[in-house]
């Protein structure tokens, strides 16, 4: 198995820096090859910009058809179309970080703004009557997992389904569905640690062997039953859910997802 780690954490010494480096040596040690974007190591530029699509850039930008045309051009910036190049090689996605406002840090976001360029992550495949393009279960990175890891501050209760904060499920939603599901990756059930501001030293030894145990059955993890886009549980081109295949009761984003 090739896996990237994405690892969003400003301090090296954090628990997020200890679960990534756990995570680099556990698969390494299990005779997987490991690569490792260490995003504030590597001084990651946050922000798109003209400069991300040199000489395809218009004025005034547009980001989503000039990201395009730089792509298909060969024509993105270097450290772009390095982590492109570490997606299209990898068999697996692990991305390492805090839930830090209900998300993902904004340097993980630039990432992904950045990274997802059209023709790339996006605006791939047909349009016509029966396909609305290869999007949610196709498209440039089928064929392959992603795993959220993530730190919360806040309790396990706050994230229940009653909870303050609302459904961990719901929160990790824009990422799990609209990030990695929308260009073909198949996404596991996520790694969630909560309470970590009051972590101890002593908790931490659960905490890494119920890491490692996850890492160890990666491949054998069921991914999260979303939806496929274009095999008949949607209208064309509404794209709303056909009546009658919701569970009984299930509302919200919970629709996307099969299952009784």
């Amino acid at each position: 198995m090739k896996t990237l780690i994405v690892h969003a954490h400003p301090e090296p010494r954090s628990l997020n820096s200890s679960l990534k480096d756990l995570a680099v040596s556990t698969l390494e040690n299990a005779g997987h090859e490991v690569r490792v974007s260490d995003l504030y190591a590597m001084n990651w530029k946050t922000v798109v910009d003209a400069a991300d699509y040199g000489s395809h850039a218009s004025s005034p930008l547009k980001v989503a058809l000039d990201s395009g045309q730089a792509f298909e051009a060969g024509t993105l910036t270097p450290d772009v179309l390095a982590e492109q190049e570490k997606l299209l090689w990898a068999d697996t996605i692990v991305f390492q970080f805090p839930l830090w406002w209900y998300s993902m840090p904004a340097i993980l976001k630039g990432w992904v703004d950045r990274v997802f360029t059209y023709r790339f992550a996006y605006g791939v495949g047909e349009h016509s009557d029966t396909k609305y393009g290869e999007r949610f279960g196709e498209g440039t990175l089928s064929g392959r997992k992603a795993l959220l890891s993530v730190t919360a501050g806040g309790p396990e209760s706050h994230y229940a389904a009653r909870g303050i904060n609302g459904p961990i499920d719901d929160l990790l939603f824009p990422i799990h569905h609209g990030i990695l599901y929308y260009p073909g990756i198949e996404v596991l059930p996520p790694f969630v640690l909560y309470g970590t501001d009051r972590m101890t030293d002593e908790d931490y030894a659960d905490v890494a062997k119920a890491w490692e145990q996850r890492l160890l059955t990666l491949d054998s993890t069921e991914p999260i039953a979303f939806r496929p886009q274009n095999f008949g549980d949607y209208e064309i081109p509404s794209l709303h859910l056909k009546e009658g295949l919701e569970p009984a009761g299930r509302r919200g984003f919970g629709l996307h997802v099969r299952g009784c």
